[in-house]
């Protein structure tokens, strides 16, 4: 509940089970503070909804993991890059634990969080915050601690050249290979290798999903 409408912290709710996603509407709609913008399932207009509400909080259930996958994350960063994520009804699994924190998510809860708690984890991300369970919170250290972590990696720029560098930023600003081959006064066919050779070093599959991880690493701004 809100009593002023810059005082709230506004919630987009995506859940894939129906009963669920009105449960947490409900819950999240009543805490001081907190409104509830969205709650829906995942379909392919939910990104660009996202974009237009413009939420200070994306509260993820994770059937919809489950169901998209983590593309899904790097899709709703594109559509609306200041979003805050919340993971919820997520499994004490250190491996998609890491997954999530290196796609960008802030927060991620349990499938034992109570309602107090959702409603703290929303104030505490909103707040620039994050929200790690305890028992997970090792698994992170370690991850950080690692010579050869992930996490690490953005010092060495991903092993990335300049050249490749350059295209993860034009490719950030969504720019098509022919646009991008006109601004470099390359061919069109040069810039479709120079991907392919930086998709591969990323280890994702598409453009899309490489500039994201660049944009993660601090290379993409």
């Amino acid at each position: 509940m809100c009593a002023e409408k810059l005082s709230c912290i506004d919630v987009f709710l995506l859940a894939e089970n129906r009963l669920l996603r009105e449960l947490l509407a409900k819950v999240l709609g009543s805490k001081v503070g907190i409104r509830v913008v969205a709650a829906v399932p995942l379909d392919e207009k939910v990104p660009g909804h996202i974009g237009e509400l413009r939420p200070q909080i994306l509260a993820l259930e994770s059937g919809v993991l489950v169901k998209a996958g983590f593309e899904i994350i790097t899709s709703i960063h594109i559509a609306a890059p200041d979003v805050k994520m919340l993971s919820l009804g997520m499994e004490n699994d250190q491996q998609t634990f890491l997954r999530c924190v290196r796609a960008g998510i802030s927060g991620y809860l349990l499938k034992e969080a109570s309602a107090n708690e959702i409603a703290w984890a929303v104030r505490t991300v909103a707040d620039d915050g994050a929200v790690c369970p305890p028992c997970l919170c090792n698994a992170l250290f370690k991850q950080v601690a690692s010579p050869t972590s992930h996490l690490y990696r953005g010092k060495t720029k991903l092993g990335l050249t300049r050249r490749e560098q350059q295209l993860a930023q034009l490719i950030g600003q969504n720019l098509s290979n022919k646009e991008i081959a006109s601004q470099l006064n390359l061919s069109e066919q040069t810039i479709k290798n120079h991907i392919h050779r930086m998709l591969r070093k990323l280890g994702t599959s598409d453009r899309v999903s490489a500039a994201e991880v660049c944009r993660l690493e601090g290379i993409v701004t």
